[in-house]
């Protein structure tokens, strides 16, 4: 479970993040929409443990993540958008450096190592250095790793930026998986079809606060078409704000 309490992250006089509210219960994909400055990536980070809130509250699985760091990360997977590998490591090696820090040892990372590459497809490759792999193969390794010391909670921002089709659909069924398990899942996306395919519920984020919540069907009812694309309701209700990375979302 993820839970926002009263989120608020200020810069002197700029407030990136105004009152952010939600909770992501156990076996949710949340989706967390907003246009380039929303507030999304500092409210990540905020989740992640990587910066400091002005006021509020982060829990993961019940653990405070400024009083109780480590039990909260312990039960948090994260996928940045960005991710950073190390290219000298075998994709083998990677998973198990990660096993590594969060204490697993013994057989129990060779396992979930053989599971974790079989899962994402990536077993053929468990022996190649990771500095060989396309963009795509490297975010699916990023997602492996999230996966392997089996957090009860996991932020993903931009999943699917530099995969094909399948491995696109690889990773929709995997999360599925993941949530079927009682996975909790925050995703941020600017691919307004993923998060209407994929999402149980999305909150809209402008200007640091959450202007909408609900479910895909109780979000279209606020612009009063219940059979509008969840992209005309995100301009709707964004007053056009992220019309250019909308267009290249779609294009």
């Amino acid at each position: 479970m993820i839970t926002l309490q009263n989120l608020v992250k200020r810069y002197g006089a700029f407030t990136a993040v105004d009152g952010i509210s939600l909770e992501v219960p156990p076996g949710e994909l949340h989706g967390f929409l907003g246009p380039n400055g929303a507030g999304k990536s500092t409210t990540f980070r905020m989740v992640a443990g990587l910066l400091k809130p002005t006021s509020g509250r982060v829990l993961v699985n019940g653990a405070d993540i400024a009083t109780e760091p480590e039990a909260a990360k312990r039960s948090l997977g994260f996928i940045p958008d960005r991710p950073f590998i190390y290219e000298k490591l075998t994709a083998g090696e990677f998973l198990r450096f990660h096993a590594g820090l969060y204490g697993m040892a013994g057989h129990e990372v060779d396992a979930r190592v053989t599971e974790m590459l079989r899962l994402f497809e990536l077993t053929a490759w468990e022996h190649q250095l990771v500095e060989s792999f396309s963009h795509g193969m490297k975010q699916r390794l990023v997602m492996s790793a999230a996966f392997m010391h089996r957090p009860r909670a996991v932020l993903v921002d931009e999943p699917m930026v530099g995969l094909d089709p399948r491995g696109a659909q690889l990773i929709k069924a995997v999360f599925r998986r993941m949530t079927d398990l009682g996975v909790a899942i925050l995703m941020s996306t600017h691919t307004l079809e993923v998060a209407e395919e994929m999402c149980d519920r999305v909150s809209i984020v402008l200007k640091g606060t959450i202007i909408a919540q609900g479910t895909v069907g109780q979000v279209r009812a606020l612009t009063g078409s219940a059979d509008a694309q969840l992209t005309s309701v995100f301009l709707t209700l964004t007053g056009g704000s992220g019309l250019q990375e909308i267009d290249e979302a779609v294009a």
